[in-house]
């Protein structure tokens, strides 16, 4: 919004300071927007919470004993926090983005469609009386349909040609750059133009400067719809302790919005062998304004909580980060720098798993991992902060990458 403004401005002749056109700037000015939005309005928003009395269940005593009574005391603690993150992050966005490009549309339709999803989830908790909210089943279902559409855009070129005849919806553009050593002379850059779907197909790992591999279309659609579904869900089963989910989002989202960065610069992603995404910067405002929201959050959300994120946030949350390693092609470099994500996701996976084809043994003494800590005895706290901690070792791996090829 504000970037049509100063275009305006300009056309009548007022001179508007470059800086605002430039991504890094807008990336800080998206960060403090969203952390001030979240902070300020946070007292009336949990005040309304309060009002309204929306409350958090807490499991019962015959389902798990001792984490009903860890967790007694967070009962009736208003939830559906995520509304507040999201709104932060929509200012920033309306504010701060370029309301024209297909990544912020892509973004933007992500957090509504992933909000709505965890609203209606939260909702049915609150106001069902002992219910559990939508049936995984169906959870699953819209995840993996709105994936899946996302897929054939970027794969499927009549889909492309459809849309692309509006501006907004032009395919991501993307270039390939080799450098062709050449003995005695000046090296010389090769610039490869990629379609999108060229571009989608590209599987690149940590540490290696070219592309692992090409993935074949059905295995890239997949691929696609397993890390959008697959990282919404591991931010959602991570959202159990006061801080943990919103100071690990804080460090995954700074991790991929400095790659959106570098990769938005044809210089930069030469000189770090990466991929040249052109207008990947509005990638990298938007998780810089999610950072700052997480982190206006957490002022109200650490220990002890006075609000909570609930489903509305957390699959949103998580399926924006998958989104976006998508479009990064960044999918592993999610991986390591939301290792904290994986290693609950996977605890529950192993922990059902076992359950069910292992005569009722189990692996944890409670999944998710964080609270088989706390069954051994861990204060909440010490878990948050230790993960916290995985969680930066994980991001600066994640960082070190860059180089390190």
């Amino acid at each position: 919004m504000i970037l049509f403004l100063f275009e305006f401005l300009q056309c009548l002749g007022i001179k508007v300071p470059a800086a605002f056109f430039y991504f890094s700037t807008r990336m800080i000015l998206a960060a403090i927007t969203s952390l001030l939005f979240v902070i300020v309005l946070g007292p009336l928003f949990i005040k309304k919470l309060y009002e309204w009395k929306i409350g958090q269940t807490i499991r019962s005593v015959a389902e798990v004993p001792l984490l009903a009574e860890l967790h007694g005391k967070k009962k009736d603690t208003p939830t559906m926090g995520g509304i507040l993150v999201l709104a932060g992050i929509g200012a920033a966005l309306v504010l701060w983005m370029d309301l024209r490009s297909v990544f912020t549309l892509i973004l933007l339709l992500t957090m509504v469609v992933l909000g709505f999803l965890g609203g209606i989830d939260d909702y049915l908790k609150l106001r069902l009386k002992n219910s559990k909210g939508l049936p995984a089943r169906k959870k699953m279902l819209v995840q993996v349909v709105f994936s899946s559409l996302l897929a054939l855009y970027l794969l499927c070129p009549p889909v492309q040609s459809v849309l692309g005849g509006k501006e907004w919806f032009s395919p991501p553009s993307a270039k390939e750059q080799v450098v062709v050593p050449r003995p005695g002379m000046r090296a010389e850059i090769k610039v490869k133009e990629l379609s999108t779907e060229e571009y989608a197909t590209r599987f690149y790992l940590p540490f290696f400067k070219d592309p692992l591999f090409l993935l074949p279309n059905v295995l890239a659609f997949f691929l696609i719809v397993f890390v959008i579904t697959g990282s919404s869900n591991a931010v959602n089963l991570t959202d159990g302790l006061d801080g943990l989910a919103a100071g690990c989002l804080v460090m995954v989202s700074l991790v991929l919005g400095l790659f959106a960065f570098l990769s938005n610069h044809i210089d930069l992603a030469r000189y770090l062998n990466i991929l040249y995404i052109e207008n990947s910067g509005e990638i990298a405002v938007y998780l810089f304004a999610m950072a700052g929201a997480c982190l206006g959050f957490l002022w109200y959300n650490g220990y002890p909580a006075q609000v909570f994120m609930g489903d509305t946030g957390s699959l949103a949350l998580g399926g924006l980060l998958g989104v976006s390693a998508i479009l990064l092609r960044r999918e592993a470099v999610l991986a390591i720098a939301g290792a904290i994500f994986v290693a609950e996701a996977m605890s529950v996976i192993l922990q059902v798993l076992s359950y069910r084809y292992r005569n009722k043994k189990r692996i944890f003494l409670c999944a998710p991992l964080h609270h088989h800590f706390e069954y051994k005895g861990w204060p909440e706290t010490k878990v948050v902060i230790r993960f916290w901690i995985i969680s930066l070792l994980f991001a600066m791996m994640a960082v070190a990458s860059l180089k390190f090829q």
